[in-house]
């Protein structure tokens, strides 16, 4: 068995050996230049102290990941505040003053009235018998209108003509007993105080027949007011009488009844209020032109002829008259009209929109922006147009006005001023 054992080794090594060569041979030519090993995370985790290199790195990574989320989140804060900031400070439109004002036409409302006009009364007691005009016509003067029946004056005329024939023989009389009483007196028969005595009573008869006269004279007049006759050329404008009324003299009465209104209406006035402001830039025998709304494209051709001369204390304005010639009728008296006067424009005069004033109770004010603030600035208004007012001080072209400002607005707040909103505007 030994034997055997042995044989089987001896006889396997010199396969053994061969293997040997066969495997040096082998590797000898497997062999390659030695080179450096790349670092990987999995050969320091799987190397001695890999877990604690990966918590420092985790620890690196988490708190770059908090100041990163600090540093955005201060950011959004900042940009929130500055967002907030720039909301709360308000966006305000302006506009720029207009140098002059927008028309060099200064526009007033005018009350027509006709050059002459008058109320028409009775100066006498008694009924109406018949009128002749009614409203809207036209008469001449003399020109009989109504007709009074006067019953009662007529019998006091006759009573009075008839007492003046009275006293008029009783004057007769007593003439030609002086006469009598003179041609006695010159031959002695009577004394001197009774011829004194006939000669007063023919005098004092004299005297009765001149008062009788003149009251005769009193009656037919009133008699003649019968007759209500125009007292000029015009138009009727009113009748408030008709047949059978009863007519009370106009001084008798304390409450007299207007029977007719007559107008002129050739010529008329119109009188207008002028502000004190242009009061001394309004001259007699300038033109004016009047418009009315009903016909606005009809123009009238007027002449300022006076004024008043006078401020009124209570609306501080000149009353000017302005006369127009109406034979062509194109103006009824009562009618409300817009006179337009021709002033100059002020040197330093601007116009602004009329939303821009602000009234407070130290006066009218408007919102200015200044560097980026605002300046409550005072102004004075010389004439309103409506949408537009004219400013005489206060205010320049460069200034920045604010359109439509609030009641909170103040001086120093700071806006936001939007140009471009109200570009090209007045």
């Amino acid at each position: 068995m030994s034997m055997n054992g042995g044989s089987n080794v001896e006889s396997e090594m010199p396969g053994t050996q061969e293997n040997s060569q066969e495997t040096v041979g082998t590797q000898k030519a497997d062999v390659v230049p030695a080179h450096k090993e790349e670092f990987h995370a999995n050969d320091l985790v799987q190397g001695p102290g890999g877990g604690r290199t990966i918590g420092i790195l985790f620890a690196i990574v988490l708190v770059g990941a908090i100041l990163y989320g600090l540093h955005v989140r201060s950011s959004h804060e900042k940009q929130l505040a500055h967002e907030t900031n720039e909301a709360a400070i308000p966006t305000v439109n302006v506009v720029r003053p207009q140098l002059g004002s927008a028309a060099q036409d200064l526009v007033l409302p005018g009350n027509v009235q006709a050059f002459t006009e008058t109320p028409i009364y009775s100066r006498t007691n008694g009924y109406l018998k018949k009128w002749y005009f009614d409203i809207g016509s036209r008469v001449r003067k003399g020109q009989l209108l109504a007709e009074i029946e006067t019953p009662e004056i007529d019998q006091q005329l006759q009573q009075s003509q008839a007492e003046l024939e009275r006293i008029q023989a009783n004057m007769e009389l007593a003439g030609v007993t002086s006469n009598r009483w003179q041609s006695l007196l010159a031959k002695h028969a009577v004394s001197q105080q009774e011829a004194d005595q006939a000669r007063s009573n023919y005098i004092a008869a004299q005297a009765a027949v001149d008062a009788s006269k003149a009251n005769v004279r009193r009656l037919e007049q009133l008699q003649n007011y019968e007759r209500i006759v125009a007292p000029f050329d015009g138009v009727i404008t009113a009748r408030n009488t008709d047949v059978g009324d009863l007519i009370n003299a106009g001084s008798g009465s304390t409450n007299p009844r207007e029977l007719f209104h007559l107008a002129a209406t050739n010529s008329l006035r119109v009188y207008v209020a002028v502000p004190e402001t242009y009061a001394d830039v309004i001259r007699n025998g300038d033109t004016a032109t009047l418009t009315q709304d009903s016909n606005p494209d009809v123009k009238i051709q007027g002449k300022i002829t006076r004024n008043a001369n006078a401020i009124d204390h209570t609306t501080r304005t000149l009353n000017v008259e302005v006369d127009v010639d109406n034979r062509d009728g194109k103006l009824l008296p009562g009618a409300y009209v817009f006179a337009h006067f021709h002033v100059p424009a002020g040197s330093n005069t601007v116009t602004i929109p009329s939303n821009t004033v602000l009234f407070r109770a130290e006066g009218l004010r408007v919102g200015v922006v200044r560097n980026d603030h605002v300046q409550l600035v005072p102004i004075s208004i010389g004439h309103d147009y409506g949408s537009t007012v004219e400013v005489i001080s206060g205010l320049t072209t460069e200034d920045e006005v604010i359109l439509d400002p609030s009641d909170s607005l103040t001086s120093g707040m700071e806006v936001r001023a939007n140009r471009a909103a109200t570009k090209g505007r007045p």
